[in-house]
């Protein structure tokens, strides 16, 4: 770990080495705006604003958080396809806003795929599948044979359609060959509301909705939609491990610059973001609000998008989810 670590710094110190020779003083050397395309207060932007503030502390110049809503996020990616590819402006993206939006809207003003240069996923915040506790199943495998047993007896709710929370529950559905009836909500507390009081079934939402009504018994916990068991619920299997192979359908959060920002700033960047991500003050601030550091490599993160584009872009096709 000690290795890993140094070896991180090294590469820290050399790219800036780099950078200040070749542009002729050291990055950053004036304000980095870091854009989110979510109004100040929501989960993307609580995340942003923890990260700037880390990167602020360790890059010694202040990142600003300049909040673009709208278009579920696809207005700061627009923005950000639109500027200088310089370094100084990024955006804090969620899954939706480059893999989902492009299938349900008519326009967004950007290609996730060839726009931008990708830094890095900083985390995710994972799904979890929660039922009412009068629901006579427990399991996954319960859950599928009771829905094959009682064909569109069951129904769910979402957060709203095209979302996440949606497509999620459509995917399961075809995967494990089962019909349910889809109830759309606008956001997560009208949704969970309707879950708690029994007036739906099922539901896929992010930890920080779930877990205070798991912990109080309010709501049944099937399993948790990300590739790894999450430390907020450490005993919760995956919906890989209940016996959906592949099934990973978390939200994540990755960090991307305009497409020909410099490679040794977006190297630079997503080693910065990694040494924030093992700040324990950092740790402790996404427990609570239900994130999982997840970071990984510019490389890593343009197959991700990939992957992630082309899987999310036929889910959207089958189900037939639009929102213009």
């Amino acid at each position: 770990m000690k290795t890993a670590r140094w070896l991180v710094l090294l590469l820290t110190l050399t790219l800036f080495a780099g950078l200040s020779g070749a542009q002729g003083g050291r990055y950053p050397d004036r304000p980095v705006k870091l854009v989110v395309g979510f109004p100040a207060g929501q989960a993307t932007d609580i995340v942003a604003r923890l990260l700037a503030d880390r990167l602020s502390q360790s890059m010694g110049q202040p990142f600003v958080v300049e909040n673009r809503p709208g278009q579920g996020g696809s207005l700061g990616l627009a923005h950000l396809a639109k500027s200088p590819p310089d370094g100084y402006t990024m955006v804090l993206a969620a899954t939706a806003s480059l893999v989902t939006n492009p299938h349900l809207y008519k326009s967004v003003g950007y290609d996730p795929l060839t726009d931008f240069a990708p830094s890095g996923v900083a985390m995710e915040i994972p799904l979890a599948l929660v039922a009412h506790p009068s629901a006579p199943f427990n399991t996954l495998a319960e859950l599928v044979a009771y829905a094959k047993a009682n064909p569109g007896k069951l129904n769910y709710s979402s957060v709203g359609n095209g979302t996440l929370s949606h497509l999620a529950m459509e995917r399961l559905k075809r995967e494990a060959g089962i019909t349910m009836m889809h109830i759309p909500y606008q956001g997560s507390v009208r949704s969970i509301a309707d879950l708690v009081a029994g007036n739906v079934m099922l539901s896929f939402d992010t930890l920080t909705v779930t877990v205070p009504h798991i912990e109080s018994k309010r709501l049944k916990l099937i399993a948790v939609a990300s590739g790894k068991r999450v430390p907020q619920l450490p005993d919760a299997p995956t919906l890989i491990e209940a016996g959906m192979p592949g099934f990973v359908a978390s939200p994540w959060l990755g960090v991307l610059f305009p497409k020909g920002a410099p490679a040794e700033i977006v190297m630079a960047m997503n080693a910065e973001i990694r040494k924030a991500l093992d700040d324990p003050g950092m740790q402790k601030s996404m427990l609570t609000i239900g994130a999982v550091a997840r970071p990984n490599s510019p490389e890593e993160f343009a197959r991700l998008l990939q992957e992630d584009h082309a899987k999310w872009g036929r889910i959207v096709r089958e189900s037939g989810a639009r929102v213009d």
